[in-house]
C-alpha cells in the first residue's frame, strides 16, 4: 500500500472516528435530557392535576386557566388520581394500571417515582389534600424522544455520511499537497545519471523536513561529482604515468631491432629497457598498493601502537633515503601518562604514511629545516610536520588527494603524486583526520590526528 493511501485512509479513520464519537456524545446527552425533561413535565402535571381535583374551588379556576394555557394535551396521556392504596390493595391498584408494585410502594415511600415502558413514561406523586392522602399518576407517550430525537438521529447520520465524502476529499487533497514535493524530488532524481551529474534538486525557503532531504540529497550529488571527477583524473593521470615507460619500452625495442646492432646497443637498449619497465613496476605496485589502503580497516591488522616510538622509526628510515635532512623532533608537548601515546592501529601503515609525509616534507624542502611536533590530549594524539619549502599553490591545494597529481610547481622534483592519497587513506582508515595548509614558497603544514579514546586499551 502506498504511502498517499495509507494517509488517506488514516485520516479518513481519525476525522471519522472523531465525528462519530461526537454525533454519539450529542445523542446520548440529548436523549438523555428528553427523558429528564419529560419525567418534570409529567410531574408538573401530575402537581396541576392534583390541584386542580382535590384543592378548593377559589384556588381552582386559576389553576385550570393556566393548564389550559400552556399545557397541551400530550399523546396517550392518562392521569389516575385513587387514595393511597396499603396492603394488597397496592398490588390490586399496580394489576389495573399495569404497573410494577415497587413503583407504587415507592411513591408512598419517597412522595415521587418515575418509570418507563418501551415509549410510555409515567411519574408518579404522593399527595395530601383535605387531610386525605392520595398517589396521582401521569402518563404520557414521550413525543420528543419519538419525533425529535429520531429526526436528530437521522440528521447526525446524514451528516455523518457527509462528512465521510468530505474527509475523503480533503484528505486525498492533504496527501497529494504533502507528497506533491517529494514526486518531484523522484521525478528529478529519475532524471540524474552519471552523464548528468551537474543537475540539482531544487530547494525551497522554507527549513523544513524535505528541504533538509534535498539540501542532503545535493550534498550527496556534489560528493558523487567530486568523485566521478576523481575517478577520471586518476584514470587519466594513471593512463599516462603507465604509457609513458610503456611507449619508451616500444620505442626503444623498436628502434633496436630495426635492423642487425653491434652486442653494446642491445646492451644499451636493454637497460633503457629495465630501467622504464622498472619505473612501470614501480608505478603499478604504488597503484595497486593505493587500492589496497582504500579498503575497509576492518581487514587489517591492528594491534597496540606507540606513536612517539613510531616517530623514531620514521625519522630512522627517512635519515637513510634523505642522509642531508634537518629533521627536528619537538617532544615538549608529550603527556605525562605513556597509555595517552598508544593507540589501536596497525604499525607498517602507519609508519608509510607518516613516511611519505615527511619524505615529502625532507624532498621539496630541499633537505631545508623540517619539524616534528608530538602531542595528545585525552581524546587524540596529534603528530604536527612542517617545513620551509616550496610549498603549495592556493587554487591547487584541492586536488592533492588526487592520485597522481603533482602541483605546478614540483616539475623538478620526482615523483608519482601517490603519497598523499595513501596517508589520507590509512590516516582514514584509523578514523583519524589528515589536515594539510600551505603557503606558497613558505612551505607546508601536515597535521596528522589519530583518536585514542576510542581505542584505548
Amino acid at each position: 500500500m502506498k504511502s498517499k493511501t495509507k494517509i488517506i485512509l488514516l485520516l479518513t479513520i481519525i476525522f471519522l472516528s472523531m465525528i462519530v464519537l461526537y454525533s454519539g456524545f450529542i445523542y446520548y446527552a440529548s436523549a438523555n435530557y428528553s427523558f429528564v425533561d419529560f419525567y418534570k413535565r409529567l410531574e408538573i402535571r401530575a402537581v396541576t392535576t392534583a390541584k386542580i381535583a382535590l384543592e378548593s374551588e377559589q384556588d381552582i379556576n386559576a389553576i385550570r386557566e393556566v393548564k389550559q394555557e400552556y399545557l397541551e394535551q400530550l399523546p396517550n396521556e392518562k392521569i389516575s388520581i385513587l387514595p393511597t392504596p396499603y396492603g394488597d390493595s397496592v398490588r390490586i391498584r399496580a394489576n389495573a394500571l399495569d404497573v410494577p408494585v415497587q413503583f407504587l410502594n415507592t411513591i408512598k415511600q419517597e412522595g415521587a417515582s418515575e418509570y418507563r415502558k418501551n415509549n410510555l413514561f409515567y411519574a408518579g406523586i404522593r399527595y395530601k389534600a383535605s387531610g386525605k392522602d392520595y398517589l396521582v399518576l401521569v402518563s404520557a407517550e414521550n413525543y420528543y424522544h419519538t419525533h425529535h430525537i429520531v429526526y436528530l438521529r437521522n440528521l447526525l447520520i446524514s451528516a455523518i455520511l457527509i462528512s465521510i465524502a468530505l474527509v475523503l476529499v480533503v484528505s486525498f487533497w492533504v496527501s497529494r499537497k504533502s507528497f506533491q514535493p517529494l514526486q518531484d524530488i523522484t521525478t528529478r532524481v529519475n532524471d540524474i545519471s552519471s552523464e548528468n551529474l551537474h543537475m540539482r534538486l531544487s530547494v525551497s525557503h522554507y527549513d523544513d523536513e524535505l528541504s533538509i532531504l534535498a539540501k542532503t540529497f545535493n550534498d550527496m550529488l556534489d560528493r558523487l561529482e567530486a568523485a566521478f571527477e576523481t575517478q577520471k583524473n586518476f584514470v587519466s593521470n594513471a593512463s599516462h604515468e603507465l604509457n609513458t615507460p610503456l611507449t619508451s619500452i616500444i620505442g626503444e625495442a623498436d628502434v633496436i631491432l630495426s635492423k642487425p646492432r653491434q652486442a653494446h646497443e642491445y646492451r644499451e637498449a636493454i637497460i633503457t629497457i629495465l630501467e622504464e619497465a622498472e619505473k612501470l613496476d614501480k608505478k603499478t605496485r604504488a597503484l595497486l598498493f593505493l587500492a589496497q589502503t582504500s579498503y575497509n580497516g576492518k581487514v587489517v591488522k591492528f594491534d597496540k601502537v606507540r606513536v612517539d616510538q613510531l616517530v623514531l622509526d620514521v625519522k630512522e628510515t627517512v635519515d637513510k633515503i634523505y642522509p642531508a635532512n634537518k629533521i627536528m623532533l619537538d617532544f615538549s608537548l608529550l603527556p605525562e601518562s605513556p597509555e595517552k601515546l598508544k593507540v589501536k592501529g596497525n604499525e607498517q601503515l602507519l609508519h608509510l604514511a607518516l613516511s611519505n609525509v615527511v619524505m615529502n616534507a625532507c624532498k621539496y624542502s630541499n633537505n631545508d629545516l623540517v619539524r616534528i611536533a608530538l602531542g595528545a590530549s585525552d581524546h587524540q594524539i596529534i603528530i604536527v610536520i612542517k617545513d620551509r619549502g616550496i610549498g603549495i599553490p592556493e587554487d591547487e591545494i584541492k586536488y592533492i588527494y588526487d592520485p597522481y597529481f603533482r602541483a605546478s610547481n614540483t616539475n623538478r622534483f620526482e615523483g608519482y603524486g601517490i603519497g598523499l592519497p595513501i596517508t589520507r587513506n590509512v590516516v582514514k582508515m584509523h578514523d583519524g583526520d589528515l589536515l594539510v595548509s600551505s603557503v606558497l614558497n613558505q612551505g607546508v603544514t601536515v597535521e596528522i590526528r589519530l583518536p585514542i579514546g576510542k581505542y584505548k586499551l
